[in-house]
Formats: structure tokens, sequence, C-alpha cells
């Protein structure tokens, strides 16, 4: 199945296909133009390699049309983004999303995570993880394999106990009390999340309400080996891969990170929200 973001780039390759074609050279010979090899140019058309911004500066020029530089370097700059709708993405089912998920997590060493308004995916518990899956399949009308995603869900855990993975998280503290399952498991779901503090592969950190804060909290962001930043909108998700985009995320959990307390401190915010919890079960 195609994605979105392959949508795009083929999109993008069929232009620069059509620019080249106006010149009347075939691939080799605008290759020889441009000085690059006859094999980058057909990647490039047919939407095998993603073009930089360079590429398509070098591209126009060679096309001898550098009115359309300005729009080659947006569509790459659009690329760069890369938006991949939920409705899309679960229409194979929540198991593929969360093996998705899970092999990416596996490949990465270091991950920092901002969550607002949900206990992070990888530190569900499967009522907990049942409850947010059924209740995104009902909203949107996906395919219900909650049991098949729930197990798969529950897999990405092995990573946090891996060697060579660590989870820096932070959980603004309004996440704890907003109930996506039965008092009864958000009091056993807290009660776990307390466990992962400790843990040599996990630094959690809550946020606390009333905190002074020089953010607002918008909406979570995990961001991959400093490289990739991914965030979840009410419709999709976006994969944000330039430097300036990291930098800006990267630079948020910073100060998202000074907001935060931790180790003891962080224990007795989650008891708090877990004991409201069981006076209601």
């Amino acid at each position: 199945m195609s994605t979105d973001y392959q949508q795009a780039r083929e999109a993008l390759g069929a232009r620069l296909r059509e620019l080249r074609t106006e010149t009347g050279l075939n691939g080799k010979d605008f290759a020889g133009r441009l000085g690059w090899q006859r094999s980058k140019v057909s990647r490039l058309e047919n939407g095998k390699q993603t073009a930089t911004e360079a590429d398509a500066e070098t591209w126009a020029q060679g096309a001898e049309r550098p009115d359309v530089a300005d729009e080659l370097r947006r569509s790459v700059r659009n690329l760069q983004t890369s938006y991949r709708s939920w409705r899309r993405q679960l229409s194979a089912g929540h198991r593929a999303v969360q093996e998705g998920h899970r092999v990416q997590e596996a490949q990465a060493q270091t991950i920092r995570i901002f969550e607002s308004g949900i206990i992070p995916g990888i530190f569900q518990i499967p009522d907990y993880a049942r409850g947010v899956l059924t209740d995104v399949s009902n909203r949107l009308g996906t395919p219900r394999d909650i049991d098949e995603g729930v197990r798969a869900r529950m897999k990405r855990q092995e990573t946090i106990y891996e060697p060579g993975h660590h989870f820096h998280a932070l959980i603004w503290e309004a996440a704890l009390h907003v109930a996506r399952c039965a008092p009864e498991a958000m009091a056993v779901q807290l009660h776990r999340l307390s466990g992962f503090i400790g843990l040599d592969t996990v630094t959690l950190g809550v946020i606390p309400l009333g905190a002074r804060t020089p953010f607002s909290p918008k909406h979570g962001f995990w961001i991959i080996d400093e490289q990739l930043v991914v965030a979840d909108t009410w419709s999709a998700e976006l994969s944000l891969d330039s430097a300036e985009d990291v930098a800006l995320c990267r630079r948020t959990w910073e100060l998202m990170h000074e907001s935060a307390i931790f180790d003891h401190q962080a224990h007795r915010l989650i008891d708090r929200a877990r004991a409201r919890f069981s006076d209601l079960a």
C-alpha cells in the first residue's frame, strides 16, 4: 500500500520528469548536464529517492527553468513533513501500526517522549491499551482488531529491558487523571507507571499542574535518536525530519524537562492520582 509520503514523492518525481522532458533530453543526457549519475535521475523521477533542496535547485537550472526553483524547493520542504492519516494507517488494523512502532523503537538508541493527555503507549498495561485502541476504532470507524493490537503494543515493552536503549519520558500531570479505562484499571496503570521510575533504561518525569512553564503542553511528540520527531494530531501522525524541526522540538523538550519533577516527587504525584482512581473503583 502506497503511503501518503510516497504518493507525494511520486508526484514530485512526475513534475521533475515533466521538466526534463521539456528540454528534449533523455535521462542519460540530462544526468550528464547536471553532472549526476543516470541512476539518480531515474530514482528521483520514479519516486524512489527523496530530493534535497539542492537537488531541486540543480534540476531547475538544468531544465533552464529557474522560475520553477521555488516551486520545487517548496515541494521538497513539504516532503520533510510526512503526513500519514490515521484512517489510512489503520485500514490494515491496529496490529500493523503497533508492529511498525515496535520496529522503530527497537532500532533506536535514545527516545525522548512528551505526552500531555495520555500514558505513553510503551508504558501502557493491557486494559488501558484496550480502552485507547477501542476508542480510536470507534471514533475513526477502522477495523477492530483490538486484541491483536493490544498484544502487539505489549510486545513493544520488551525494548525497555534491552541494553542499548534509553527512554526519556515527560508526562504532564493532567495525563495521570485522564480515564481511558475503568477506575480500577486506571489505578493498576498508574501503579505500573511508577514501576518504571528507577529503571536503568528509563528516565520518567512529571510536569506538575500549576508549574510555571515557558511553553503550552499542546500535544505529545517523540524525538527518535535526535533525527526524527513523531507527533500525533486527531487525524494523522506527523513525521518531521528537518534539522530545524528536530532542533526546535529538542529545545522545547529541554524546557519541559526543566519544569518536570523526578524520582520520589514524581512518585508522589502518580500515587495521588492512583489513590483518586482507587477511591472511585
